[in-house]
């Protein structure tokens, strides 16, 4: 994997890869070209180089080196838990082989299902982050934010990238390894420049307006299975965190009852509670102040 952090602008499998960027301005723009008066703070240099962000953008050089020479080493890879599956369920029940869809037709349930498990299962990660004491001091650290940038997408602690890093490659692995069982090797994914065509083009859609200060909503029908940029920073705001958890589809939220609407909050205050801002104000305090804050509760 590479280790310098400007790779990650031409990796289509990251959020800031340019394409997205580019596609992110381009609709930020024309929102703010209908929405005058929410100019002034989205070109604030108050806000671009807010201490806060200032910090983004350091974290991300470090993490992104920081994920390369620990996280990724002990990760266990989608490929080894693939075998796992399919020969457990070899194992179990025998060779069976499903020959009545056609190879499009297998491409196209396989693209669906990877992309709606793993929305589910970053929901339902994402959701134990908060609901779990010791896990929630962890994912304080991205919630620390005080203001929001695509690069607060990074904001994550090493813990909590391990942690999602498992999720991912047990998700793809079952999802593989059940589809390696039934369709053997007439697998195949429907891809856009290597990534899951479904999830491209979310990201091609905004997906970096999430973590911005441009209030994209989408009318309240939408929002019962997207979640909009705004739903992303009502969930960002400290007296809403507990809502809004999904990545891309809302209908998690919706089943689970967390959702809420754009129309329902007016106004957020982003970050955690004022006390313990302090304690996320330095890279140092990032990285370590999770586990000073678990001692001393223990």
């Amino acid at each position: 994997m590479e280790i310098n952090p400007f790779f990650y602008f031409f990796d289509p499998n990251r959020r800031v890869y340019w394409l997205f960027i580019i596609s992110s301005l381009i609709i930020g723009l024309i929102y703010l070209w209908l929405n005058p008066k929410t100019r002034k703070v989205n070109f604030s240099r108050k806000l671009w180089l807010h201490p806060s962000a200032v910090l983004d953008y350091v974290y991300f050089v470090f993490s992104s080196i920081i994920k390369v020479v620990l996280i990724v080493p002990i990760v266990i890879g989608a490929t080894e838990v693939t075998f796992f599956v399919n020969t457990w369920l070899i194992n179990q029940f025998g060779w069976i082989r499903i020959r009545s869809f056609s190879y499009t037709e297998i491409m196209i349930l396989f693209t669906l299902s990877l992309f709606i498990f793993s929305d589910l299962t970053r929901y339902l990660l994402h959701r134990l982050l908060h609901s779990i004491p010791i896990l929630w001091e962890f994912h304080k650290v991205h919630h620390s934010a005080k203001v929001l940038n695509p690069f607060t997408f990074y904001r994550v602690h090493p813990l909590e990238n391990l942690l999602f890093g498992l999720r991912y490659s047990l998700t793809v692995g079952l999802v593989t390894g059940i589809f390696l069982y039934f369709f053997g090797a007439r697998l195949g994914l429907i891809d856009i420049v290597g990534v899951n065509a479904i999830g491209f083009i979310f990201a091609l859609i905004g997906s970096n307006l999430r973590h911005s200060h441009i209030h994209l909503s989408y009318p309240r029908f939408l929002e019962k299975m997207f979640i909009s940029p705004y739903q992303h920073q009502i969930h960002h705001s400290k007296l809403h965190n507990n809502r809004n958890y999904g990545g891309f589809l809302a209908i998690w939220d919706l089943i689970f009852g967390s959702l809420t609407h754009s129309k329902q909050v007016k106004f957020i205050k982003l970050g955690i509670e004022r006390a313990e801002m302090k304690n996320f104000a330095k890279f140092y305090q990032l990285l370590f102040y999770p586990f000073i804050s678990i001692l001393k509760k223990l």
